[in-house]
């Protein structure tokens, strides 16, 4: 079966935004002030996510920094020890409270991906407006990646589900989705494509076996 191509733009909405960018073991985070309009139902503080981060409202981009990771993959951090329902999410302690503050903003359920070593949180963003949606990317080994995008990311009827092939279902943390073996050379997985919050993971660098066990391991940030 063959998927309309769609491209994963960003829906463009006034709202409540924030943004996070890549994590390292040794940069230390700038201060970001965040800023929401005064009708906006997100928390009152906006999560960063070290070594650069922002939020933004009223932007038709927004455009997260992001820092290069070193080459030998040390910048993938450790989980956390501590309790808490990000707990298992890669990342930094920053990265894991992102996740939660998302998850206690929506209405439809937060995952995360729980990562072996050599992967970290590279880019990503949420907004409040339409929905909500999250956006977030990781980088691994030898330049593979994982972008999971959730919520209410996409406004086109196919879901922006990528151009290729239907191979079964799948896994999705624990729901079921389509695995698809995109045009591109990617791995992607939808699931509950035909409601108003779906989710997509899209995997590049990766084999089928190595994604599928990615995304069965997505973490629920809500439980």
């Amino acid at each position: 079966m063959r998927l309309r191509p769609s491209a994963l733009l960003f829906v463009v909405a006034f709202g409540v935004s924030g943004c996070i960018g890549s994590a390292g073991p040794t940069d230390t985070p700038p201060a970001t002030q965040a800023s929401a309009p005064a009708d906006s139902p997100a928390p009152t503080e906006i999560p960063t996510v070290e070594p650069t981060a922002g939020a933004s409202a009223d932007t038709e981009t927004p455009t997260p920094a992001a820092t290069p990771a070193p080459p030998d993959g040390s910048a993938s951090p450790s989980a956390s020890t501590g309790p808490g329902p990000a707990d298992a999410c890669t990342g930094t302690a920053a990265n894991r409270s992102f996740f939660a503050s998302v998850a206690s903003a929506v209405d439809w359920t937060v995952y995360c991906a729980d990562l072996p070593t050599g992967w970290f949180v590279d880019s990503g963003e949420y907004r409040l407006a339409g929905g909500g949606r999250m956006e977030i990317a990781y980088r691994g080994p030898g330049g593979a990646r994982l972008e999971l995008h959730e919520g209410a990311f996409c406004a086109d009827s196919s879901g922006c589900i990528p151009s290729g092939t239907e191979v079964g279902s799948a896994p999705f943390g624990d729901k079921t989705g389509t695995l698809i073996s995109a045009d591109d050379g990617t791995w992607a997985l939808t699931a509950d494509s035909d409601q108003p919050a779906s989710y997509l993971a899209v995997g590049s660098g990766v084999s089928e076996a190595a994604f599928r066990a990615i995304a069965a391991g997505l973490v629920s940030v809500n439980d």
